[in-house]
């Protein structure tokens, strides 16, 4: 299932069903959407990090719970495949996008579908050696989801999400760092676990306004021309400067010394 945790304002999502690679079922997708709606709404959250036990990160939706496998069958109504698409995979991309909090994906062994689409959605995506990215929709002859069409593009440019998506491609390790899929590679399982908690740590000590705002400037230069986002970036550093946090970095500065930031 999923494990939800909240330590000194950093919130550990872990998906927890090792036997199966961590695929979702329809409980568990519920489980992360409410997981990810309390990191929204509850201000002594302020990062999240997301992981996947037992060696692996997400092998996406469990087909036997997906909609998808009841096609063809008599009664089947094709719409109940994009609502629950709405309700699920593609509302927990959104809400890892949108979200005015940093996040962080350790992804420690397969990350299929749904689930590569699951970390990429997060800030920042951690991997070691024997992580794998993999896009298997052509296998099944679906179309790519869970948002895949939207991050892929503007993470590795249109060329290479084509070949992925379309030939059923795989990223492994350190290749996700060289081609702009993650952060760092660490050396194994273990360095990953405890590297992802100190950097997910460190963001949850920082100034949670300001980095939440930076973030969605970021996200929206792909939509927005120039002229719209330095009005918007004038608009969000005027909301920083309401902010205590801004007064203790100042003071912090001055005195030569680490701010102690609260997240307000």
């Amino acid at each position: 299932m999923i494990s939800v945790e909240l330590t000194a304002g950093l919130l550990r999502i872990t998906l927890d069903r090792p036997e199966a690679r961590n695929a979702l079922t329809v409980e568990m997708r519920d489980q992360l959407v409410a997981a990810l709606h309390r990191a929204r709404s509850d201000d002594m959250v302020r990062s999240v990090l997301i992981t996947g036990s037992g060696g692996s990160f997400c092998s996406g939706m469990d087909l036997g719970a997906s909609t998808v496998s009841q096609a063809g069958r008599p009664g089947f109504d094709p719409r109940t495949t994009s609502e629950a698409l709405r309700v699920g995979v593609q509302t927990i991309v959104q809400q890892l996008w949108e979200l005015d909090k940093p996040t962080v994906a350790a992804v420690d062994g397969y990350a299929v579908g749904p689930g590569a689409h699951i970390a990429l959605a997060c800030d920042l995506v951690l991997v070691q050696p024997g992580s794998a990215f993999m896009w298997t929709f052509a296998k099944w002859g679906l179309v790519v989801d869970a948002g895949g069409a939207y991050l892929l593009p503007r993470l590795l440019g249109p060329a290479r999400a084509k070949e992925l998506v379309l030939l059923g491609g795989k990223i492994l390790g350190s290749q996700a760092v060289s081609e702009g899929l993650a952060m760092r590679c660490y050396e194994n399982s273990e360095q990953l676990a405890a590297e992802a908690e100190l950097l997910a740590a460190q963001l949850a000590s920082g100034p949670t306004r300001s980095l939440g705002l930076s973030k969605q400037l970021l996200n929206r230069s792909f939509e927005t021309d120039l002229g719209t986002l330095l009005e918007t970036e004038g608009h969000f550093q005027a909301l920083a400067t309401a902010s205590s946090d801004l007064v203790e970095g100042m003071a912090a500065f001055s005195e030569k010394r680490d701010p102690k930031f609260t997240g307000h």
